[in-house]
């Protein structure tokens, strides 16, 4: 038996978007850029996508450009919106302390040309407030960049609020949606969104495809040079099968959003009850304003690592924090941007649930983190020096 809690870092294809994808594999292959009929065929095809996912994030489908996914989406967005701001004398831009690495990355890099970055601090459940961004803005501010759901604690963030500050002082609101996208509901007229990133992968559809949202009227600059492909904007032929794939799914998932956030919900609160009968453990994140299928615990006592092998062992998927660092031994940024401390974020858990997941299966899991966190504190001297008071416990 295998239980698949790590949809977080990437999700099952659905049946939707492998079979909108064969078509494009098989009889309709061409180059969407050729004049001939071959080619005719998927640019349609491609114009058509573009509009279906404009429709779903409320927007026109010339403010829609296909990226290999997230990350690309995420650098290009940041580095537009700067090298315009550079343009006009602001070299300011504000984000979080908890952003994927894609955004914060891009942050450094920017640094390093002359750009002044602030960082705000996120409180403790895991949720910027929206009057600390207005605080940070200043008269040079060219973006600010907010993630809409965090990938590892699955808050949930003002998407809205911050948009409406950011409208209000003339500055441009980028925001990572790539953990929203598909399970919360977007439009980015109504949410004050100027750019918005999201990843296929991560509601059903393909790796390798994603999309960049940007509002008319903000000029683009080009990463990838080559042809004229996406408007001249993002060069290289376009993934057909890929953008149809993500389209199938993306429409898929928004169809459903209302169903399955009630069901993943009712799944991930009984999975946080469970675990919080725990000893000295801790959830990571508001209880309730997080993403319906997200779960993030620390436990102290051990490390993440051996829990992750452990639960494999018991059949269970799971994760201590992003996919992107999982190879990483430090401690995760996340974490320690809500302050939990080294030696407890070392010991973290990230259970993130679909809608094909079960009562059983998370009956289950419960039982296999509690017998595996048992047994590694049962090993471990650090739990031993906490039990008999040679050290203090840090989770209550």
């Amino acid at each position: 038996m295998q239980i698949y809690l790590d949809n977080a870092a990437t999700t099952k294809m659905s049946k939707a978007a492998i079979q909108s994808m064969l078509p494009y594999m098989d009889e309709i292959y061409g180059n969407p850029s050729s004049l001939h009929s071959a080619g005719q065929k998927a640019n349609e095809a491609l114009n058509g996508a573009r509009q279906r996912i404009a429709n779903l994030l409320g927007c026109e489908a010339r403010e829609i450009t296909f990226t290999s996914g997230g990350s690309e989406a995420d650098n290009q967005a940041i580095i537009s919106a700067a090298r315009l701001g550079e343009k006009k004398g602001k070299k300011h831009i504000i984000s979080t302390a908890f952003e994927h690495h894609a955004v914060l990355h891009t942050l450094k890099r920017l640094e390093k040309e002359g750009f002044e970055i602030t960082l705000l601090d996120v409180h403790e459940n895991g949720i910027v407030l929206p009057e600390q961004v207005a605080e940070a803005i200043r008269p040079d501010t060219c973006l600010v960049t907010v993630m809409y759901a965090n990938n590892e604690i699955g808050t949930i963030q003002p998407i809205k609020k911050i948009g409406e500050i950011c409208r209000e002082k003339g500055v441009i609101f980028h925001t990572d949606a790539v953990q929203a996208a598909g399970h919360l509901h977007i439009d980015v007229k109504e949410q004050n969104i100027d750019m918005l990133s999201l990843s296929a992968h991560k509601f059903h559809g393909p790796k390798g495809i994603g999309v960049l949202y940007v509002k008319k009227g903000i000029p683009l600059t080009t990463l990838i040079e080559g042809g004229a492909q996406e408007r001249g904007k993002r060069a290289g032929t376009e993934n057909i099968p890929a953008i149809m794939g993500m389209t199938a799914a993306f429409e898929e998932a928004c169809k459903h959003i209302d169903e399955n956030t009630k069901k993943l919900s009712a799944l991930r609160n009984m999975l946080i009850s469970g675990l919080s009968e725990i000893p000295h453990s801790i959830l990571n994140g508001d209880a309730e304003n997080r993403l319906p299928g997200n779960v993030n615990f620390c436990f102290e006592g051990i490390e993440g690592e051996s829990l992750l092998l452990l639960l494999d062992d018991e059949g269970i998927c799971a994760s201590s924090g992003s996919a992107c660092t999982s190879g990483s031994l430090d401690p995760s940024h996340v974490l320690l941007a809500i302050g939990r401390v080294h030696d407890i974020a070392h010991g973290s858990l990230r259970l993130s649930l679909s809608e094909e997941n079960t009562q059983e299966e998370i009956e289950y899991t419960i039982n296999a983190v509690k017998e595996v966190v048992a047994y590694l504190r049962s090993i471990s001297p650090i739990w031993r020096d906490l039990v008999n008071g040679k050290k203090e416990f840090i989770i209550k």
